[in-house]
């Protein structure tokens, strides 16, 4: 397991150099969009309708200083964990009996994603909640991912699992706690519950990792897994790419901020649950602003992270083998399951999802997809503190356990 000194924290503050926005923006104002073809709206990738849009905003009406302040409103960390500074936010409670919390992002998302609960979850008494809803916070970026620092090569979800147990036990000193995750926060979020059960109270998902080992069992199961192979058909290009060739695709990347954009923009318009704008096309303003959409594409860019943080998926294949998830291993740890309707990973049935965790949570939510803290914030508080009621009721003496 990964040792760290205690108290190895050192505090940081997001300022990037005035160079670094001046070539931004500068690659962004010099784009040649007359030299790019327009397929029609989102149906080969992204709108070049919207995407020059959002340029348009982004060069005369996006306000990064603003944007750093936020970002600078909570208490901030880095920590040397296994030769890489992880960076974090670090945010206790006021409550006495706060329940530490790990959030966990995935890609393309970032810590943007849950910065906007920070303060219902840290004080839940101003917004709705009650005193035993309290969390202390931390929300790390993913190494390679924003300020996190860039390792050697690509990093598997397991190690990551390592660097965060030892994050919250060893940096923080917290003896139990609770992990959320999406997307690779997930996959993370169920390592850790297979790795480090000793300290991890149980995980809450926004996503649930498929049965990959046994074959489906029932209609309902072999329906869910043609529907995920169709899906995987169409959705899933940007993975193969990331797992097996992310340096290639990294030198493109690097140039072109608009680029960056395009890769991610597409995934927020068609992994989200949006409406459709009476041309047919996904309404992705009905749903995220263009400063907050601009600002998760920043995070990929001030610190040239684009290529570090796709190399998640290659560490993910190239671990995968030796993994819990191809030896069909169940995570033993207690298991919330908010079921969004992610069109990339749809839920699976309930079945298949017994078999991989230890569910002792699973609400179906009628709204809300891949990026479920910033789509439908309230419904995923909602499930965390339900959830974390629920924990604290099993391990409570009168309930004998």
């Amino acid at each position: 397991m990964t040792t760290i000194p205690a108290c190895a924290a050192r505090p940081y503050h997001v300022a990037v150099p005035d160079g670094k926005l001046r070539w931004i923006a500068q690659r962004v104002r010099d784009y040649p969009w007359d030299r790019m073809p327009d397929a029609g709206g989102w149906t080969c990738g992204t709108s070049v309708t919207f995407l020059r849009e959002l340029a348009d905003y982004w060069v005369d009406g996006f306000d990064w200083r603003a944007v750093e302040r936020g970002l600078n409103r909570y208490p901030q960390f880095k920590a040397e964990i296994d030769g890489i500074d992880v960076h974090f936010y670090h945010v206790r409670s006021a409550m006495p009996d706060a329940r530490p919390l790990l959030l966990l992002h995935g890609w393309p998302g970032s810590v943007v994603e849950f910065l906007h609960l920070v303060d219902a979850l840290t004080d839940p008494v101003a917004h709705g909640g009650r005193e035993r809803d309290a969390f202390h916070l931390v929300i790390p970026s993913l190494p390679g991912f924003a300020f996190s620092g860039k390792p050697p090569g690509p990093v598997a979800p397991g190690q990551m699992a390592h660097m965060f147990s030892a994050l919250m036990t060893k940096t923080l000193g917290y003896e139990q706690f609770i992990v959320q995750g999406g997307d690779w926060g997930a996959i993370i979020a169920t390592l850790m519950g297979h790795l480090d059960d000793g300290h991890v109270d149980g995980i809450h998902l926004n996503m649930v990792v498929p049965d990959f080992v046994r074959e489906p069992q029932g209609i309902e199961e072999e329906n869910w897994t043609r529907q995920r192979a169709a899906t995987q058909r169409q959705e899933s290009a940007y993975g193969l790419i990331q797992g097996t060739k992310p340096q290639t695709l990294g030198f493109a990347m690097t140039d072109s901020p608009v680029g960056v954009a395009a890769w991610i923009v597409e995934k927020f318009a068609g992994w989200s649950d949006l409406p459709r704008a009476p041309d047919g096309q996904p309404d992705i303003q009905a749903v995220y602003s263009f400063d907050q959409l601009l600002t998760n594409i920043m995070l990929y860019l001030v610190e040239d992270s684009f290529v570090t943080a796709a190399w998640i998926y290659r560490g993910f294949n190239d671990a995968f083998p030796a993994s819990p998830f191809a030896t069909g291993a169940r995570c033993p740890a207690p298991t919330a399951i908010a079921a969004f309707h992610d069109p990339l990973m749809p839920p699976p049935p309930r079945s298949m999802a017994d078999r991989n965790y230890n569910v002792v949570q699973w609400n179906d939510m009628p709204h809300g997809g891949h990026f479920a803290a910033l789509e439908r914030p309230r419904d995923l508080l909602d499930d965390l503190r339900r959830f974390a009621a629920l924990l604290a009721k099993r391990s409570s003496p009168e309930d004998g356990s």
